[in-house]
Parts: C-alpha cells; structure tokens; sequence
C-alpha cells in the first residue's frame, strides 16, 4: 500500500485571485475589437444580400417574360394573368418578387396601343418601390 502524502499548505489554500478569469479590461478590449470587426463586415453583408435580391429579380423577370413571349407565339394572343400561365403549363408556379416577398405584387402591362394581339399580360415589372443599386426604380426593369 502506498503511504498517503502529507498535505501540503499549497493544497490547503484557495486558487489566487490574479490567475483566475479574465479582467473587466480584458474583456472590454476584446468586445470592442469584436463591434469593430462586425461594423467592417456588415455593411458588405448587406450589400451582397441586395445584390442577390436584385439579381433574383432580373431572372425572375426574364423567366416570366420569356414564357408570356412563348404564350403568345403559341397561341396567337397574351395571357390574361399569370396564374394563366401556370394553368396552361408555361411557368410551374408564378415566382415570388424577391424585394416584397409576395407572388401577387407583380405589376402586369398590356399590349401596346394599336397591338394586334389580344390579351391583358404582355409584360411584366416588380411592384417594388425604391431604387436598384443603378439608381433606376425598381417598376422599370
């Protein structure tokens, strides 16, 4: 058997209050080097989530556009809604306008004055308001 080692007074006394923790100073120093960072990365965060949102927008446009065109050409006439296309098989579903997050805010044009083609969707635009990152409204793509 092993002989029990005698207690030492080191064992007996409490942990020493310096190396223990960290200092309210310490603690403040790394916050602000944290909120200097986050200021730095945030304003490029949200520039590239506008980005996206703006990109989204242009090909939701393109798509829609492209299947009014396919429409047309098929049948000889514009649709009369959107949800007409998504009936008829040319789009699956009518996409959400990422900058109001709704399928019902689309803004639908019809045809040109003096058109030979009937129909009331002929184009179609973001019923967003506000401007892009190129300075142009948002209803003028």
């Amino acid at each position: 058997m092993r002989a029990a080692l005698p207690m030492t007074s080191a064992m007996n006394t409490p942990r020493r209050r310096g190396l223990s923790g960290f200092t309210l100073i310490e603690l403040i120093v790394v916050l602000a080097i944290v909120a200097l960072l986050a200021s730095l990365v945030a304003p490029r965060y949200f520039r590239s989530v506008d980005n996206a949102r703006e990109a989204t927008l242009k090909t939701s446009l393109n798509v829609m556009r492209d299947a009014i065109d396919k429409y047309a050409a098929d049948r000889g006439l514009y649709p009369d809604s959107l949800d007409e296309l998504v009936t008829r098989g040319y789009l699956r579903q009518v996409p959400e306008d990422p900058l109001t997050g709704r399928r019902d805010s689309w803004q639908m044009l019809g045809p040109k004055p003096g058109s030979a083609m009937q129909g009331r969707v002929a184009d179609v635009r973001s019923g967003a308001a506000g401007r892009g990152q190129d300075g142009q409204p948002y209803s003028s793509w």
